[in-house]
């Protein structure tokens, strides 16, 4: 029995978790049934291949690199489809636990609050567009915020003058602080206190400084991994670096560079190598993704409540009514409840510095302790009380603290403990305040800067940009950025419940409150907090109203696969990337054919956005389709490296004069869905420099895996024991 405060406690702790994971459940609930996510930019197959276009080496510049590359390692042993989910499901969980963990050491808030946190990760519109636009490896990238956010701030902290005693302190575990000087003239002062289980009492009473650098060990591996993790596609890679470049301090700047480079290494390799992406961008891309204004809010309004993405069938129906403007008031001011809270508040190792012990506390009692023993031969004068806090008033209720050592202070050297304290202390609160204040002017700059970027003059300095300087068009859609307020939101809204919380205590009552009713005060505040984040959104349920479903692929597809069997590329009719099939519902969706087939699929990269077409860096597709559609030759795709032609017969699109040119192919698989041809003459035309790409290609891929897999590693096994 004398267990189950401690066991409590443990519970309470992984609460945030559990929670976490049921709304991530609860939003990707139609996708953990049988099938495939195949929605707009989304694209899951069976099995894929690891291609030039996968490893990035392709014509278009390497958007999806490291993730196809990825995915092509693993489908070969395990379903993609069942991976993808997967990695869609825990991102949306790390992302709330990330939240949730990052307001528990930063802000010392309790299990409430920390839901509240969980709440706004991942309940919001953000996720919700982002999810019905297919951009499911983004989200590693909007995951990793949280984590870098916390990795930056630990390593902050083991760089503190004084943080070698108090480094490994976490909250909800029972770690003594450093000895104060009268500690160590008294040895009667490290007694174990009445209070401690024998466990605790065994426990070390302090920490060594050589325990510093295994903990600092652990935050950089934490870090690298949340890099590359991110790294998934090149946005998330400059969502978390940005994050913790400006976080992480001037001393730690080179290290972090470093490492964002190799996480970055696979598309940066790529993009040297192929030259694809260093080539300016098509300036109409700027319009075409500039962030849009939801109704009654404006561009600032939508951005400002997380949501505003480009295209507007990417939108759950919520938000193209009144539930928009509700929801985004709602959320901003909860997010405003808690900004004076996180940009001021101080917290230390042990919660919030608690106020100097006094005789007059009602929240204190005295009991005399054993005399000093006399070694210098004169009588001890100094009077030898303990004064023990039974329950600071600045500890928040909930708020699991240390409670051996820190909960047992001499009286005799109440002024020279508070300094040894506070001197410690110093270094915590100014790490944890300067994390939480940069995050806030992040979250700021965050939305000011996409809503500049949607104006008139904004759009042309962007236009300017892109056509002049190279790599600039993955800026073009500025909303993305908006995942970086994330970590200030989740904080705000945390701070603001705890806030929230104690002015209904004060309101109540002018007494000080029992510690239950407080807990229960803050529980229902949190509760309070949750509801009006959810139920604005409702629609984000459920596969965001049931449209995140998984389809089924025709057996087609597979026999197709298993036909290609010779040299070149492939090309595909009709015309464009995007396909609307009898099984992928209503929107259109990617051509699955890059993912689904062996070789090589001819992409012109031309995107149809409100109208009007924003060019890609296909030129090479761009002549194959152009002679398909004429009704050129057979001869003429050989030249051009074809190999193969595939027609998708169940969707819209150009097809021009493709039968002049398809009577004179071989053909080699038909069905109601598909037909495949042979172009005869064609062949592969291999380079050694070709080779020699690709065995770089593939060595940047195995440093990134390795810095992902090692990261998590090291952070797990340096981590300090709880």
């Amino acid at each position: 029995m004398s267990d189950w405060p401690a066991r409590r406690a443990r519970w309470v702790r992984f609460a945030p978790a559990g929670y976490s994971g049921v709304l991530s459940l609860l939003i990707a609930g139609p996708l953990l049934g049988p099938g495939y996510l195949l929605l707009r930019d989304a694209v899951s197959t069976p099995r894929s291949y690891p291609t030039d276009s996968a490893l990035g080496l392709g014509a278009a510049a390497p958007r999806a690199v490291p993730q196809d590359a990825l995915l092509a390692a693993l489908s070969s042993i395990i379903d993609g489809g069942l991976i993808v989910k997967a990695i869609l499901v825990v991102a949306l969980w790390a992302a709330g636990y990330g939240a949730a963990v990052l307001a528990r050491e930063s802000l010392r808030v309790s299990t409430g609050p920390q839901l509240v946190a969980v709440t706004v990760a991942l309940w919001n519109p953000y996720v919700a567009e982002r999810l019905l636009q297919g951009h499911w490896s983004l989200l590693t990238g909007y995951a990793a915020l949280p984590w870098t956010a916390l990795a930056a701030y630990r390593i902050r902290q083991r760089n503190a003058p004084n943080a070698a005693f108090h480094a490994f302190d976490e909250p909800g575990v029972d770690r003594p602080i450093a000895p104060t000087a009268t500690d160590r003239a008294d040895p009667t002062a490290t007694a174990a206190p009445q209070n401690r289980s024998p466990a605790q009492a065994r426990r070390p009473r302090f920490h060594r400084a050589t325990k510093t650098t295994g903990s600092a060990a652990a935050s950089w591996a934490a870090l690298a991994a949340c890099f590359a993790a991110a790294g998934l596609t090149p946005t998330g890679a400059l969502l978390a670096g940005g994050t913790a470049v400006v976080l992480i301090g001037r001393r730690n700047l080179l290290g972090t560079l470093a490492l964002l480079l190799v996480a970055s290494a696979p598309w940066l390799t790529a993009t040297a190598l192929s030259g694809a992406g260093s080539e300016p961008s098509d300036p109409a891309g700027i319009a075409a993704f500039a962030a849009r204004a939801e109704p009654a809010l404006g561009t600032l309004g939508s951005l400002a409540g997380l949501g505003g993405i480009w295209n507007a069938d990417s939108v759950p129906h919520s938000r193209t009514t009144a539930l928009a403007l509700i929801g985004t008031a709602l959320l901003l001011i909860l997010v405003a409840t808690g900004i004076r809270a996180a940009w001021t508040k101080k917290t230390s190792a042990t919660g919030t510095i608690p106020p100097r012990p006094t005789a007059a506390s009602p929240t204190t009692h005295s009991t005399p302790a054993a005399p000093k023993p006399n070694t210098t031969g004169r009588t001890a004068t100094r009077d030898n009380t303990r004064t023990r806090s039974t329950a600071p008033t600045d500890i928040e209720p909930g708020t699991t603290v240390p409670t051996g050592r820190a909960a047992h202070v001499e009286s005799d050297a109440a002024i020279a403990h508070s300094t040894k304290l506070g001197a410690e202390s110093t270094e915590i609160d100014h790490a944890s305040i300067r994390i939480r204040r940069v995050l806030l002017i992040l979250a700021a700059t965050a939305v000011v800067l996409p809503t500049l970027g949607a104006t008139s003059w904004g759009m042309s300095v962007m236009e300017w940009l892109v056509a002049n300087v190279p790599g600039t068009g993955l800026l073009r859609d500025t909303q993305k950025y908006v995942a970086l307020a994330m970590p200030a939101y989740a904080l705000c809204a945390a701070a603001g419940c705890r806030t929230v919380a104690r002015w209904f205590s004060t309101a109540a009552s002018t007494e000080p409150p029992a510690r239950n009713s407080r807990t229960t005060v803050i529980s229902l505040t949190a509760a309070l907090f949750i509801a009006l984040l959810v139920l604005p959104l409702f629609d984000l349920a459920w596969g965001v109203g049931n449209q995140l479903r998984p389809v089924h692929y025709p057996a087609g597809w597979q026999q197709v696969a298993d036909r290609i069997d010779g040299p070149g590329d492939i090309a595909v009719l009709p015309g464009g990337m995007f396909r609307k099939f009898p099984y992928s519902g209503k929107v259109p969706v990617l051509d699955p054919a890059p993912r689904m087939l062996p070789r090589d699929v001819l992409q012109t990269g031309e995107l149809p956005v409100h109208g009007r077409t924003v060019a890609g860096e296909g030129a090479s597709a761009r002549e194959v389709e152009s002679v398909l559609l004429h009704g050129g030759s057979a001869q003429q795709l050989a030249n051009l490296g074809v190999g193969w032609v595939l027609v998708e017969r169940t969707t819209p699109g150009p097809l021009g004069e493709s039968k002049t040119t398809l009577a004179q192919l071989t053909t080699v698989y038909t069905d109601s869905e598909l037909a495949l041809y042979r172009v005869p003459g064609s062949t592969d035309r291999p380079a050694e420099s070709h080779t020699t790409q690709r065995v770089i290609a593939y060595a940047a891929h195995l440093i990134w895996a390795a810095l992902l897999i090692g990261g998590l590693l090291l952070a797990a096994l340096l981590r300090p024991p709880a």
